[in-house]
């Protein structure tokens, strides 16, 4: 994820849209779309190749839904992307579930968490069975399962999540390892139940 060195700005925008200054949030997108782009388009990318939404659709979707999400009190820039792309991953969540009404069946394909390659149904199953999966770690790990959403679905890095999570960045590295393992043991489960 880029890295601005424009953070305290970004802070002090967080802080006042979250006490209800809506010009503050037209001011911070300008400064963090190109984030938010990166973000969109790489989990899309990940997610479901061929998938009909595009980051721009994906970004503004997020942006309709964050609109009223001033209550949230943003720590700094890194809370408000982590809480970004937890939005973003419930949109396509959202969309592969309504896709998938439309269209049942299909061919078996892979959906790689970076370097760990799940066996999963094709785009939108497979991004309902990954949802399931994650579900299902969350009741087993919800720490896990969180780094798992901030590192697949939001980009961030180990030293990001670390901070966002307020733990060490070895405890994301060793959650990463085992929630890798996890998952693709659950989704290939799954399969062949």
């Amino acid at each position: 994820m880029p890295e601005h060195s424009d953070k305290a700005p970004i802070t002090a925008l967080l802080q006042e849209w979250t006490r209800g200054d809506r010009k503050a949030l037209d001011q911070l997108l300008p400064l963090i779309y190109s984030d938010l782009h990166e973000i969109a388009r790489r989990r899309l990318q990940s997610l479901a190749p061929g998938t009909i939404m595009q980051p721009t659709a994906l970004v503004n979707e997020m942006y309709l839904r964050m609109v009223d999400a001033a209550k949230v009190t943003f720590r700094d820039r890194t809370h408000f992307l982590a809480i970004c792309a937890t939005v973003m991953r419930q949109i396509a969540i959202d969309d592969a579930r309504t896709r998938s009404r439309e269209k049942r069946g299909g061919g078996w394909q892979r959906i790689f968490l970076e370097d760990c390659a799940i066996p999963s149904p094709a785009n939108d199953e497979g991004l309902l069975a990954l949802d399931e999966a994650m579900h299902r770690l969350a009741a087993v790990d919800q720490r896990k399962a969180r780094v798992v959403e901030l590192r697949f679905f939001g980009g961030m890095t180990n030293g990001e999540i670390a901070e966002v999570s307020g733990i060490s960045v070895d405890t994301v590295k060793r959650d990463w390892t085992f929630a890798k393992l996890w998952l693709a043991r659950e989704m290939k489960d799954g399969l062949t139940a």
